[in-house]
C-alpha cells in the first residue's frame, strides 16, 4: 500500500502554494504541521482530487488521483465541512453514504456503528442545527469513515473538540492506523506528538522536514535550555536567541530558548519536545 506524491506543485497566478512536493506514504498516521499559509490545505485538497496539481502526479498503488477507483478508497474531512442543518445525524450519514455509492442495505448498519464510535448514538435523530461545534466535527469524522477508506485525510479534525473528545479521537485514529494511510493536519501539536508515526513539516509551500518524532527533533536536540533570570538579562537573551517560552516568575523571568552553547550562567539543558520545534520553525524565531 503506497500513496505516492511525485513532484507536485500548485501555482495560483504568481503565488506558489505547493512547490515540487514529493512524499511516499504507507500504512500509519502522518501528522502534517505548518503555519497558516504553508500550503497544507492545498496539498490535502490535491491528494483528494478536489484541486488539480499544476504539475506532478498523485497515485495510490498506481491508481491516479483523478480516477473513480481512487475516490472509492478515500475518506476526507475538509477544514470547513458543509452540513445540512435540517437533517438529523442519521439521515445525513445515509445521504453521504448514498453519494459514496454505499448500498442502502449496508449504509444504515455502518452509520449506526460510526455514530456509536464518535459518541453520537443518542443524538442520531437530532437535527444538526442543534449540535455544538464539537458534535458537528465528530459527525464529520464519521462521514469520512463511511466507506471504510484505505486513505483517510483529515484537515483540522480536532477543531472544536474538548480535551476528553480529543483523547477519544486520538485513540480512534490510532486503532485504525494499522489498516489505513491516515494524514491529519492540525495546529494542536500535542495531537500529532501523541499519535503520528511520522511528522511532516511544511513551510512556504515546501516540505522542509519529515520523519519520526525522534528524527525531526534531532534538529534541536541538546539545544533547548531553561533559565531563570532578571528582566534586563531576559531582554538581552531575547535579542540573541530564539525564545520558546517567556514567563514572569515573581521578580524574575523564566526562559526556555534554543542555543548551540550554554546561553548564560545557571541555564540548564532540557529535553526538546515537538512544540519547541514547531515554534522554532514557524514562529519566525530564527
Amino acid at each position: 500500500m503506497e500513496l505516492c506524491i511525485d513532484r507536485v506543485s500548485k501555482i495560483y497566478g504568481n503565488k506558489i502554494a505547493c512547490d515540487r512536493i514529493s512524499l511516499s506514504l504507507h500504512k500509519g498516521v502522518y501528522g502534517l504541521l505548518g503555519a497558516n499559509g504553508a500550503g497544507k490545505t492545498t496539498l490535502m485538497r490535491m491528494m483528494c482530487g478536489v484541486l488539480c496539481p499544476t504539475s506532478g502526479t498523485i497515485t495510490f498503488d498506481g491508481i491516479d488521483v483523478g480516477k473513480e477507483e481512487y475516490r472509492d478508497l478515500l475518506g476526507y474531512l475538509p477544514q470547513n465541512f458543509g452540513y445540512y442543518p435540517e437533517f438529523c445525524a442519521m439521515d445525513f450519514l445515509l445521504y453521504m453514504a448514498a453519494l459514496k455509492g454505499i448500498p442502502k442495505v449496508h449504509a444504515k448498519e455502518k452509520a449506526s456503528e460510526l455514530l456509536e464510535l464518535v459518541s453520537l448514538k443518542n443524538e442520531a435523530k437530532k437535527k444538526i442545527r442543534t449540535f455544538s461545534g464539537g458534535m458537528k466535527q465528530r459527525l464529520g469524522i464519521a462521514q469520512a469513515m463511511l466507506n471504510n477508506p484505505k486513505i483517510l485525510i483529515l484537515d483540522e479534525p480536532t477543531a472544536g473538540l474538548d480535551p476528553k473528545e480529543r483523547i477519544r479521537f486520538r485513540n480512534l485514529i490510532s486503532s485504525m492506523s494499522a489498516e489505513k494511510i491516515i494524514l491529519l493536519s492540525t495546529h494542536i501539536v500535542s495531537d500529532v506528538e501523541y499519535i503520528a508515526d511520522k511528522i511532516l513539516l511544511m513551510k512556504a509551500g515546501q516540505m522542509i522536514h519529515q520523519g519520526t518524532l525522534d528524527e525531526i527533533l534531532s534538529v534541536i536536540k541538546e539545544k533547548v535550555w531553561e533559565c531563570r533570570v532578571e528582566k534586563n538579562k531576559a531582554d538581552e537573551l531575547s535579542e540573541k536567541y530564539p525564545i520558546l517560552n517567556f514567563r514572569n516568575e515573581d521578580e524574575d523571568i523564566f526562559l526556555r530558548l534554543v542555543s548551540e552553547e550554554k546561553p548564560c550562567e545557571g541555564a540548564n539543558r532540557t529535553e526538546a519536545v515537538l512544540e519547541d520545534l514547531y515554534l522554532y520553525y514557524f514562529n519566525e524565531l530564527h
